[in-house]
């Protein structure tokens, strides 16, 4: 039987990220990469290579029926719970900028929360897509509390590592399947204070967090230190006016705005391409959640349809908190911009999941 067509808008914005993506690594690491590494295409070369292995295994993806995954759910869960734990076993673990994140296996460098985000929305799915279990989240709020310990005991984990924004990324992934699934509005709204005082509890636990919490409000009070980041952000973002100073013509890249080529690459991208710039890669990621709901609206089955939610949560929501980090609207934490900061294992896994929901969209009504 000859399967049906994959969503084409959702694959040409992803393409379309990927490759203006693969164009800022190298535009926003050049100076970065030819001080440290003589190399002005160190890390271009990384992303170009990771680009093209992620987008073969995204198509390749997108012709395996999603359904396979389900009969996997319960043990991916287990692995990704393994893997981030398994960046405390000495010399497994890398430690970098006093965040222990990623796993060493030699010839490759692994950022297992990555893998443990998709396992979380692959269980989700799985689970909720049994009337039996959706009935039980839907009606009562100790089995609501019973899911939700499932994401707080991975968070709890990687905010050991730690990677805050990680244990968010995966509570709000799984609050949006848990939604989708029938999840009364109120049982999450009762969160909230819950969250503020766990907020406040790892604010108090950690004085950096609240140096954060204090130069994010006020930058400009200590630009030598920690308002150091975000006024340089800030002044990228401003300096491009509407139309920017030009591909290639950022001059905060050079060594004043440091993760220039990850977490704050959208800040170098309005730099030289400006606010017209910075609203098309809004509008790119908004066409992106979009197809992504309707896929998972249209698909015919609970469990393609929770998997689509997931998928397209997990890039909104990092995508959203990125460029909010980047423009001061919420507190510096370490959010990746997906298809655009650098990291190879990121962006894998965010074609991956990308090639799950083009399948999924074969399965929708048309």
């Amino acid at each position: 039987m000859k399967q049906k067509q994959v969503d084409m808008i959702l694959l040409i914005v992803t393409i379309v990220l990927l490759a203006l993506g693969v164009i800022m690594v190298l535009s926003a690491s050049a100076p970065y990469a030819l001080n440290m590494y003589n190399d002005s295409y160190y890390f271009f070369k990384d992303q170009f290579i990771y680009a093209i292995v992620g987008v073969t295994m995204m198509l390749i993806i997108s012709l395996i029926d999603y359904k396979i995954y389900k009969r996997f759910a319960k043990v991916g869960l287990i692995v990704g719970i393994i893997l981030i734990a398994l960046v405390f076993v000495p010399g497994l673990g890398v430690t970098r900028n006093q965040a222990t994140r990623w796993l060493n296996f030699g010839f490759f460098q692994f950022q297992p929360s990555e893998l443990t985000k998709l396992a979380v929305i692959l269980f989700f799915a799985a689970v909720l897509s049994q009337k039996q279990w959706r009935d039980k989240i839907s009606s009562s709020f100790i089995w609501f509390l019973i899911f939700l310990a499932i994401p707080g005991v991975i968070s709890l984990i990687l905010l050991k590592q730690p990677h805050m924004s990680a244990a968010v990324v995966i509570i709000l992934i799984s609050l949006s399947i848990m939604f989708a699934a029938g999840t009364k509005i109120k049982y999450i709204v009762s969160l909230i204070p819950v969250g503020v005082a766990a907020v406040g509890a790892m604010i108090l636990m950690a004085p950096y967090r609240l140096d954060r919490l204090k130069y994010w409000l006020d930058p400009w009070a200590d630009l030598q230190g920690d308002g150091w980041q975000l006024a340089q952000s800030l002044m990228a973002v401003g300096s491009g006016g509407l139309f920017g100073l030009g591909l290639g013509q950022s001059r905060q890249k050079y060594m004043y705005l440091p993760e220039q080529y990850n977490d704050f690459i959208f800040a170098v991208w309005c730099e030289e391409l400006g606010l017209i710039g910075g609203i098309l890669l809004i509008a790119l990621f908004a066409i992106f959640i979009w197809r992504g709901i309707i896929i998972a609206m249209k698909c015919k089955d609970k469990f393609g349809s929770y998997m689509a939610v997931g998928i397209t949560s997990m890039i909104g929501i990092q995508a959203i908190f990125n460029i909010a980090v980047v423009t001061g609207t919420v507190p510096v934490t370490g959010m990746s911009l997906p298809f655009f900061s650098y990291g190879g294992s990121s962006l894998l896994i965010l074609l991956c999941a990308t090639g799950i929901l083009l399948n999924i969209s074969r399965n929708c009504e048309k």
